[in-house]
């Protein structure tokens, strides 16, 4: 883990306390239960799939305005930023949501914008455009990568893009996706601290 030179967040319940409540976004929408948000709307008519990513957007833009920093998630970016690693973000948040959880959290200078990933600048995870788009803008091998998240889709497009992955959650619900499991980001950084 302390080679790795290219680090890929996750943000809502990685570096920021989960606050999307996925199960009122689906009925505040009027999208079943058991449906993707994404993958639902995506497949809707065009009329009704502007309508819907304009609600959802508005939704999120909302949710922003009450984000906090996960424990140790500004620490472990900092460090990782003066160490002179590779950090990038990418959700399936707005690009706009993402920097502004990030100003927030009081992070957002460690990242250079284009490495702010949002769902119109990358296919949604578990596809994994987004991490290949960050590993080619810093020549990166996938060796050299770790995609850090807090629900499967994080570790799917982590797998599928040949990176390590690294969970962030109480616990460990998906163990053949994870190289590394962790509690939270302070724990993450203390792995990353010399003893």
């Amino acid at each position: 883990m302390h080679d790795l030179q290219a680090w890929v967040f996750d943000l809502d319940g990685t570096l920021t306390l989960a606050q999307h409540d996925f199960a009122a976004i689906r009925r505040e929408l009027g999208i079943p239960a058991e449906e993707d948000i994404l993958e639902f709307i995506a497949a809707r008519p065009l009329a009704e799939r502007e309508q819907l990513s304009a609600e959802l957007d508005a939704i999120e833009m909302r949710l922003a305005n009450d984000v906090r920093a996960a424990p140790g998630a500004a620490e472990l970016i900092r460090q990782l930023h003066e160490s002179g690693r590779h950090i990038g973000i990418l959700t399936r948040n707005l690009q706009q949501v993402a920097r502004s959880s990030l100003e927030v959290i009081g992070v957002l200078d460690c990242f250079a914008p284009q490495h702010i990933l949002g769902r119109a600048e990358a296919l949604p995870k578990p596809d994994p455009d987004g991490i290949q788009q960050l590993l080619d803008s810093w020549s990166v091998t996938r060796a050299q990568a770790v995609m850090v998240g807090d629900f499967r889709f994080d570790l799917e497009a982590g797998r599928a893009a040949g990176c390590r992955t690294c969970l962030v959650h109480a616990e460990n619900q998906w163990p053949e996706l994870a190289d590394w499991h962790v509690v939270d980001c302070r724990e993450l950084m203390a792995q990353l601290t010399p003893p």
